[in-house]
Order: C-alpha cells, then sequence, then structure tokens
C-alpha cells in the first residue's frame, strides 16, 4: 500500500524525484536516509507492500552488523530505534572439525577487548531492523514511499531515466539506484552482466533457544560439507546459519522439527546445554554473483544487486552498507561541487571506491569457503596451524578483530560515525 505521500498518484501519471531507489529492504532505505538528510529528494520503490515489511512476527533471521556499520545507521537516525533489540557482539570462537567429534585442538579466539571501540558488533533480527527503517523514512522529509509496486521497465529521458511501474505509473529521476538484490531487475534491464558461480551448498537459518547464557560469544565451527555459524541474540538465543551440500540441505530442511534438531543437535554441541527451535527455518542456496559494472548510464548498483557473497564471514550486509556509505557521500559532495550527481563522471568514483574493497572481500570469501568446506587432510593440518598461529600471536588477532569490526580500508565517513 502506498504511504500517505504517495496516495494521489493516480494510474498512468508521471512523478519523480531526483534519485529513484529500486528496492525498500535494507540497503534501499539506508540509501534513501543517508541522501535526504544531505538534502536530495529520493523516492523509494518497493515492490512489498508496508504491512508485509512491517510484519513483527519473530521468524528466526538476524543480521550481523559490524561496529561500523553501527555507525552508519546511528547516523542516519535508525540505530537508536533498535538498540534495546541489540545483541553486542563481545567474542568470536572459529573452530575447525567434524561434526559428533567436537572441535580440533587448534582454534582463533577474538576478544572484542583487544580494540578500544568497543564491541565488534551487534547482532538484530530482521523485524526488529525493517521496521526501524520504515519509521525513520516517514519521518525523514525529503523520502516519498512506493510501496507494493514493482518497476517492469526503464527507459532513458532528457538529463534523466524513467520507470514505468506495474500499474502504469511513470516515475522520473536523474538517477536510478537498484538496490533489489542478486536477481537485480535494475542491473538486467540496464545490460549489465554478472559473472559467478554455484557453490553447491545451501544455508540453513534459523533461531535456537538454549538452556545457558551465551556470553555474547559467536562461534564459526568449519565442517567439510560447510561451516556451521552461532551468532548471539538477545536472551538465552542464537541464529544458526548452517551449511551443507545442496541435496544433504533440502533433505534436513523436509524433516519435521524433532528430527530437523537431530541432525542439529551434534553440530551444534551441548555447550549452551538443551537446544529448541525458535522461529521459522529457511534455505537459501549459495552462490557467488558479481555484476560486471556497478554502474550505467544513470544507474548504479548497491549491496547484492552489486556483489552477492558466500555468508562465511557475515559481510554481505555490511559490503552492502558501505556501498551505500561511499555512494551517499560521492553523490552529496558532487552536488556541493555544482556537478549532476547522475553524470557517468561522479558514478565512476563510487565504483572505483568499491570495486577492489568488493573484489578482495569477494576472493577472501571465496577462497575461504574452499579452503576449509572439505576433509582433505593435508589441508586440515595447514589451516589448523595457521589457526593456532593467528590465535598465538596478538597482531594478529588484533588485525582480525579491526577487520570484523569494520574498521579497516577506506571508509566513508558515515562508517567512520562522521557527517558527509
Amino acid at each position: 500500500m502506498d504511504n500517505p505521500e504517495t496516495a494521489g498518484i493516480l494510474q498512468g501519471m508521471t512523478t519523480g524525484s531526483e534519485i529513484l531507489i529500486v528496492g525498500g529492504g535494507l540497503n534501499g532505505p539506508a540509501l534513501a536516509l543517508a541522501l535526504a538528510q544531505t538534502g536530495h529528494s529520493v523516492t523509494v520503490i518497493d515492490a512489498l507492500a508496508e504491512k508485509i515489511r512491517k510484519n513483527a512476527a519473530f521468524d528466526g533471521r538476524a543480521y550481523a552488523l559490524a561496529l561500523a556499520s553501527k555507525r552508519l545507521l546511528d547516523a542516519i537516525a535508525v540505530w537508536d530505534r533498535v538498540a534495546e533489540h541489540a545483541q553486542p557482539m563481545l567474542e568470536i570462537k572459529v573452530t575447525d572439525g567434524h561434526a559428533g567429534a567436537g572441535p580440533s585442538p587448534f582454534f582463533m579466539h577474538f576478544d572484542h577487548a583487544e580494540i578500544e571501540e568497543g564491541p565488534m558488533g551487534y547482532m538484530v533480527e530482521d523485524r526488529h531492523l525493517r521496521r526501524a527503517f520504515l519509521d525513520a523514512m516517514s519521518d525523514q522529509q525529503g523520502i516519498t514511499r512506493i510501496d507494493g509496486k514493482s518497476v517492469t521497465a526503464q527507459d532513458p529521458v532528457a538529463n534523466g531515466v524513467s520507470l514505468t511501474l506495474d500499474d502504469g505509473t511513470k516515475v522520473q529521476g536523474g538517477l536510478v539506484i537498484g538496490c533489489d538484490g542478486r536477481n537485480s531487475g535494475t542491473a538486467a534491464r540496464a545490460g549489465i552482466t554478472r559473472t559467478g558461480w554455484d557453490y553447491g551448498q545451501t544455508a540453513l537459518v534459523c533461531a535456537i533457544e538454549h538452556e545457558l547464557p551465551h556470553n555474547g560469544t559467536a562461534h564459526q565451527f568449519f565442517m567439510p560439507p560447510g561451516p556451521l555459524a552461532i551468532l548471539p541474540l538477545t536472551g538465552n538465543r542464537s541464529s544458526i546459519v548452517w551449511s551443507e551440500r545442496a541435496e544433504t540441505a533440502r533433505n534436513i530442511n523436509a524433516l519435521p522439527k524433532p528430527d530437523y534438531l537431530q541432525v542439529l543437535r551434534p553440530r551444534f554441541g551441548d555447550f549452551l546445554g538443551e537446544i529448541e527451535l525458535a522461529g521459522e527455518r529457511f534455505a537459501y542456496p549459495l552462490n557467488l554473483t558479481i555484476a560486471n559494472s556497478f554502474i550505467a548510464d544513470r544507474l548504479a548498483l548497491v549491496g547484492d544487486a552489486a556483489h552477492g557473497l558466500h555468508p562465511i564471514a557475515g559481510q554481505g550486509l555490511n559490503a552492502g552498507l558501505r556501498d551505500v556509505g561511499a555512494l551517499a557521500e560521492v553523490l552529496t559532495l558532487a552536488v556541493r561541487r555544482g556537478e549532476d550527481p547522475g553524470s557517468t563522471l561522479v558514478l565512476e568514483r563510487y565504483q572505483e571506491w568499491r570495486r577492489f574493497d568488493t573484489a578482495s572481500l569477494a576472493l577472501a570469501t571465496d577462497v575461504f569457503n574452499k579452503l576449509f568446506s572439505n576433509d582433505n587432510p593435508l589441508l586440515r593440518i595447514g589451516r589448523d596451524i595457521g589457526m593456532g598461529l593467528v590465535g598465538s600471536l596478538p597482531a594478529l588477532r588484533r588485525g582480525f578483530v579491526r577487520e570484523a569490526a569494520g574498521l579497516t580500508g577506506d571508509l566513508p565517513r558515515l562508517l567512520q560515525g562522521r557527517a558527509i
């Protein structure tokens, strides 16, 4: 359903904003808020209705937000809306082994006390984060929302782009930004091709209630079929991201809840006492997909529309929020200099900023997954020795902690906690 600002748009009529954002998930609203706060007029087109986005039912999905991402949310007036529901991540423990056989004696242990800035990150449930974005957009001047409408065409017009919606409405702007996921229609309509491959793995995602407190500790257990991440939520609950071979995952996900738990328990272990499922179960095929260009004529891609990564490092949303911070900064500074924010010259600055970091992260997650998702004895020995060395060297540990917190690299101002 359209919000009050768009309720007066009649079918077939043309309306517009300076910037059009296609996609109302998380990156789209974050970018809209960052841009509107620096004076841009923005329209967000969301294929889902607002009432679906605001569904407050707990379904088990959650996000790991690096400290730098938390700073961005703070800057765009979202963090205070979710802070009471956020679980700080104080420690990360990484182990290697087999289901039911216990972890290898070699492991990595990272503690937030090794950096000065505070927790490495926070876990926030999907339901709280989406509602916070919707409320923040409602309170922000300069944002128009069109909900429950899909884009069917995008065409060049004088100094801009015209989008046609599925009800015949046309929306015009000087720049369109695709925040519409791995199968981005925005990218496809612009003729942007993609490079990537399937991992033959599926992520099983759910939430678990457990008997004992997790103490803010995240666990990553590498097993031959793929990693199991146990990520702390508020209370005695944890989010599970469990990678298995695709066929095995299909069979597991089809099991009744008691049998599903029976398969999970030897992988999860008993260190948190008895466990039970909380919320729904989800399954997501895992692949790598990178847009061969992040920009086209008066168009830019952000988040999964630009780069869909393996979740092994929990960096998907964090990488998207880096895109948000970079693009908001590039566009805002361009306008202040009197430039056309939709020009190729301006958009190339965004692409140059984000391409190398994205390529590096994609390569790292790809190599890491291939290195750990196997049972080759020589590789197992090598990676266990490597984990032992990292765990024993304070300087290396500190570097990993800062990387996990998102504090490395060429950070946009919003992710440094600074205004644009």
